[in-house]
């Protein structure tokens, strides 16, 4: 079994990167040290689009260890554009563990790192990808009629009315009242697939992120082997606490293999234990039906300043975007987002290293023994 690498030194807490570009730059040295390890190095480019400082736009996906293996874990980072900043982390800090020889891959272990899935919200500090869709909301069958979200179409004019954090919180609080907060969370959160400049919107296509995503399973066979799936997010929940959810139906198999491996850690929104609410067209139901026997989705969520902070930092960017335009990356709407989504805090930052380094040895623990 892999041992647990979980002490941090000071240095450690260097892999956080200050922006898209420097990720690219050092995930990509985190490859080169280990470039005996790796087996394939795909790249998949955004067209049509470039970042603020002019760069490509791209997602990077790497496998590391034997190409035979059955057993893969799957880290996926910047499935929410910004929120990639913490998953960079995570993956420059296992580049670097994997070099220092603190995390081993057993011969029937291979991993596949996704780096990051949606470029352009990483690079231009938003949550959306270059066509304002929600790629966690955008894996739902497009060949049938849309889903329609009443809540949403509850709250969408209210949305349009106000236009300060002050109307936005009296508006929401009332409307939380009538319905209560989780009914509130999930009108607004849930998914909707009506306003492509609003919030959590699902699209009308399949995303650049789900094009990748059909590939790489397409192209490595990965219905075929035993998978541990982590995508890392940020910004919901209490702050610095990593929470693992897990999306799988209720008494499955894959929510008995997030047990089993994750242990009573792990939170399930459909149980009403989780931060998160039900959600519509998530990446987890892409991988959950290569899942039927055995393996396991978890969404490794770092909190940061509440659900309310989330809501109106999201929502004046969004309004900023829709007024004004692209917005630079130090315009203080797209400082707010960076700052909710990956706080400059290094106890904060500590902690989303400790706990990403606990569950990528939970997996591959899990995985090995199996």
């Amino acid at each position: 079994m892999p041992s647990s690498p979980v002490v941090l030194n000071k240095s450690d807490l260097a892999c956080f990167p200050g922006t898209y570009a420097l990720a690219q730059s050092r995930w990509l040295e985190g490859l080169a040290a280990n470039i005996e390890l790796v087996k394939q190095h795909l790249k998949f480019p955004v067209r049509g689009v470039q970042g603020p400082q002019f760069e490509a736009l791209m997602t990077r996906v790497a496998w590391l260890g034997n190409e035979d293996a059955g057993k893969m874990l799957v880290l996926i980072a910047g499935t929410h554009g910004v929120e990639g900043h913490a998953g960079s982390a995570v993956q420059i800090d296992l580049w670097g563990l994997i070099e220092q020889r603190k995390v081993n891959l057993p011969e029937d272990v291979a991993i596949l790192m996704i780096h990051p899935l949606n470029p352009f919200g990483y690079a231009w500090s938003r949550r959306c990808d270059e066509q304002g869709i929600d790629l966690n909301r955008n894996f739902i069958d497009f060949s049938q009629p849309l889903p329609h979200s009443d809540g949403y179409s509850l709250l969408q004019p209210l949305l349009k009315r106000a236009q300060t954090t002050a109307q936005r919180q009296k508006l929401f609080q009332q409307f939380a009242q009538d319905h209560g907060q989780r009914a509130f969370e999930r009108a607004l959160s849930g998914g909707q697939y009506v306003d492509p400049q609003g919030p959590f919107y699902g699209g009308n296509e399949p995303a650049h992120g789900r094009q990748v995503i059909a590939n790489i399973i397409e192209r490595f066979q990965l219905g075929q082997r035993l998978l541990a799936v982590i995508d890392v997010h940020t910004g919901l929940g209490l702050y610095g606490h990593g929470e693992l959810i897990c999306d799988h139906p209720l008494n499955s198999r894959g929510t008995a293999q997030a047990q089993a491996w994750y242990g009573a850690s792990v939170t399930m929104p459909a149980r009403g234990d989780s931060s998160s609410v039900p959600k519509l067209g998530l990446l987890d139901y892409a991988w959950h039906a290569l899942m039927e026997q055995r393996g396991c989705f978890v969404t490794l969520e770092f909190g940061s300043y509440g659900t309310d902070s989330l809501f109106d930092v999201l929502l004046q960017e969004h309004h900023d975007w829709a007024s004004g335009g692209p917005l630079s990356i130090d315009h203080p709407a797209s400082a707010a987002m960076r700052e909710h989504f990956c706080p400059g805090d290094a106890y904060w930052r500590e902690l989303v290293l400790v706990k990403a380094r606990q569950v990528i040895h939970q997996a591959l623990a899990g995985l090995a023994a199996l």
